[in-house]
């Protein structure tokens, strides 16, 4: 009897570790996306990533890549990888990309299971320039992907986000499981320096972007010819 009730707990344990969104434009997608993605999945017991891809970005130049080629990159890119995989919503909806709506449509799809949405540093200060980002808090968790500030200085955040903010720092990742959203953690992640912007200019330039791109993904682009004149 007790043997059961242990299985239905460890079941129902599994089934309310939290879901994790990292949205992008993923153009293309690169090993330090996933790098981060797995760091976070494990410091964090994460049931699930969800990468994002974005439509119509609204904060950043639109993609170079087509939408139906950034997703078939991030398919292969997370093939095979326990805990990681694709969400496509994004590029099935009109419109800007806001990550209000696409949260809006997850709760509502999760109930009250925990929800974290991953962001960099960068972004988490500039998030009061984001559609409706007060209402972020009634979604989701906040993480916070955070490498080693510059000479040891963190940058201060905008007076609305501090107010915002009061009340919400998480002292233990484990509070994350325990509410649906409404808490910010910091989680560091070792610093690795590779961008898009940077892969794009190798491939323009005829040069290798191996290792910098998982194996499947850069045979994909060759084929295709992506991110070339």
């Amino acid at each position: 009897m007790g043997g059961a009730r242990q299985r239905r707990g460890a079941k129902l344990s599994r089934r309310l570790r939290p879901v994790a969104l990292l949205g992008g434009t993923f153009d293309p997608v690169h090993v330090g996306h996933l790098r981060a993605a797995l760091e976070i999945r494990d410091a964090l017991g994460l049931g699930q990533v969800r990468l994002v891809p974005a439509r119509v970005p609204p904060h950043r130049p639109q993609p170079r890549a087509s939408a139906a080629q950034r997703l078939a990159l991030l398919r292969l890119a997370v093939r095979g990888v326990p805990g990681l995989t694709v969400d496509e919503r994004e590029l099935r909806r009109d419109g800007p990309s806001y990550m209000v709506d696409t949260l809006t449509g997850l709760r509502a799809e999760l109930g009250r299971r925990p929800l974290c949405l991953l962001v960099g540093d960068d972004a988490f200060r500039g998030l009061p320039g984001w559609h409706r980002w007060e209402a972020l808090f009634d979604l989701t968790h906040l993480v916070v992907v955070q490498r080693p500030p510059l000479a040891g200085q963190e940058p201060t955040l905008p007076a609305p986000l501090r107010q915002a903010l009061q009340g919400r720092w998480a002292d233990d990742p484990q509070a994350l499981s325990g509410t649906p959203a409404g808490l910010v953690w910091k989680q560091p992640v070792p610093p690795l320096d590779i961008s898009a912007t940077r892969i794009r200019s190798l491939l323009k330039a005829g040069a290798s972007a191996r290792f910098l791109v998982p194996d499947a993904c850069l045979r994909y682009i060759r084929h295709h010819h992506l991110y070339t004149d």
